[in-house]
């Protein structure tokens, strides 16, 4: 159940993301077409970020420690770009226009899904 929270949760942060952030945008031919690319969007940007920010930031962290974090913006920039290519390799309507699309639009993912986060629990007890 937890995980179908958090991938509607990261659903509607990027829909809100195509609404707020020029150049991130989701042109599907029905709004069941765009619900359905923006779970699939969310489930691929999940899975990268899963996968990779680990990584990245294990070989990273020096370049973390330097900036004092702020390379963690990049870096979500270029994950962000990473979800668009293979979207778009799987030929879904969803478009990210270069990198500062894609830095701002990563912040705003963020930040939605922090505040989401906080009003939405990741699972219900049962007690």
């Amino acid at each position: 159940m937890g995980f179908l929270i958090r991938l509607a949760i990261t659903a509607v942060a990027l829909w809100i993301t195509t609404l707020i952030v020029p150049g991130v945008e989701v042109s599907g031919r029905s709004g069941a077409n765009t619900v359905l690319t923006l779970v699939v969007v969310a489930l691929i940007f999940g899975i990268v970020n899963a996968v990779l920010k680990p990584v990245i930031k294990v070989i990273g962290c020096l370049f973390y420690l330097l900036t004092l974090g702020l390379f963690a913006l990049v870096v979500n920039a270029l994950l962000f770009l990473l979800t668009d290519r293979i979207a778009h390799a799987l030929d879904l309507p969803f478009r990210v226009d270069g990198f500062w699309a894609a830095f701002w639009g990563a912040i705003v993912m963020t930040v939605v899904t922090w505040l989401i986060s906080v009003v939405v629990p990741d699972s219900v007890d049962d007690r």
